[in-house]
């Protein structure tokens, strides 16, 4: 097995290490004065082979530096000396350790990708993608774990056709590991019942946050009382053209509209779901606009709150505006993943998820 040195988020150049350590360590050998054993920089190339590539190239730095310690005896007449031939038993000492830790990276490195499988099939059964189409609406999603380990976290989408219109939620659960997983499947869970059931917005709100509250109920004290939600949930009536907007304190949704992006924010949002107890106003759904051809936008705080080196926020409207026309969905979730990406310029600090929804009049236009 290949061992890819971004599957452990290494850049693709740390792989050229051991060439180098090769290379300095062989031209050392050759023009410094006999005294010096300097057998460290080529037995670190193989050290460094063995974590960062295949068994095949392993084996290939230690022949290299094999031959260069015979090459070397020769050259200084120690070949048939009882010191030369300890020294080509210490290189082959080292040459097999260098075997060593490949093959313990390798097998640390298949059982992470068991635990990767499971974690990916797990994520599909908890969050599965949203349908490609719905009516005239197009709908496209994502979700990117802050870790490159990690393929499952505490954030959630979900779009569904009901008797009221198409239905979308996204979420953001406070917390990590599986207390939010958990979390997260009982939203999802509590959505897809209740959007078929629910005669408004603030009648489905109230049921996931019964859902959350009931869950919180059966877990640890720090989850009673610090656990809530970010939500927004969203609802497009048939032959519409406009989105009903309920915000529980989670970030502004976004429609790009050719090459203009407008944040929605909302005139008062309700509290974060799991935190009824607090009191607090009684938001009710807004209505937006959202014509034919304009995107739909909506995403966790993974994504408003990226930083780049300076600090500074990501701001989705500034970085896509002009950007546009967007034609699809998939289109506007692949520029933002790719442009927070480089805004972050290396690991993001928490998960994102990003649902876009492009409404047609009649059916998507054709790549």
């Amino acid at each position: 097995m290949r061992m890819d040195p971004l599957s452990t988020g290494w850049p693709r150049y740390v792989s050229l290490l051991p060439a180098v350590l090769i290379v300095i360590g062989t031209v050392l050998e050759f023009v410094s004065p006999r005294g010096y054993w300097g057998d460290y920089t080529l037995g670190a190339a193989v050290m460094a082979a063995g974590a960062l590539l295949s068994l095949r190239h392993t084996i290939a730095a230690g022949a290299v530096l094999f031959l260069v310690q015979l090459l070397l005896l020769i050259k200084n007449g120690g070949l048939g000396q009882i010191s030369g031939l300890l020294t080509l038993v210490n290189v082959a000492f080292i040459v097999l350790v260098g075997v060593g830790v490949n093959r313990v990276v390798a097998f640390h490195g298949r059982r992470l990708e068991v635990v990767r499988s499971v974690a990916e099939a797990a994520q599909r059964a908890v969050l599965p993608p949203p349908p490609a189409r719905v009516g005239p609406l197009a709908i496209a999603a994502v979700y990117k774990a802050a870790q490159i380990e990690a393929l499952i976290g505490g954030d959630a989408y979900a779009v569904q056709d009901t008797p009221y219109g198409t239905r979308l939620f996204i979420a953001d659960v406070w917390g990590k590991g599986l207390g939010a997983v958990g979390a997260v499947s009982v939203l999802l869970g509590t959505f897809r019942e209740a959007a078929d059931q629910a005669p408004d917005l603030v009648t489905l709100a109230e049921r996931l946050e019964r859902a959350l509250v009931n869950e919180a109920s059966r877990r640890e004290e720090v989850v009673r009382t610090e656990g809530f939600v970010t939500a927004l949930l969203g609802e497009i009536p048939p032959g519409a053209d406009h989105v009903r907007l309920l915000n529980c304190g989670h970030p502004s949704p976004y429609l790009l509209e050719g090459d203009t992006v407008s944040s929605m924010d909302p005139g008062e949002p309700r509290l974060p779901l799991g935190m009824s107890g607090l009191g607090g106003p009684q938001a009710v759904p807004e209505e937006w606009p959202f014509p034919v051809g304009g995107t739909l936008l909506l995403v966790t705080d993974g994504v408003t709150e990226a930083r780049d080196r300076s600090g500074a926020f990501y701001e989705p409207a500034r970085r896509l505006g002009g950007r546009g026309p967007f034609r699809r969905p998939d289109e506007v979730v692949e520029v933002l993943v790719h442009d927070v990406e480089q805004w972050t310029g290396g690991p993001r600090d928490d998960d994102m998820a990003i649902l876009a929804i492009t409404r047609y009049a009649e059916g998507p236009v054709s790549p």
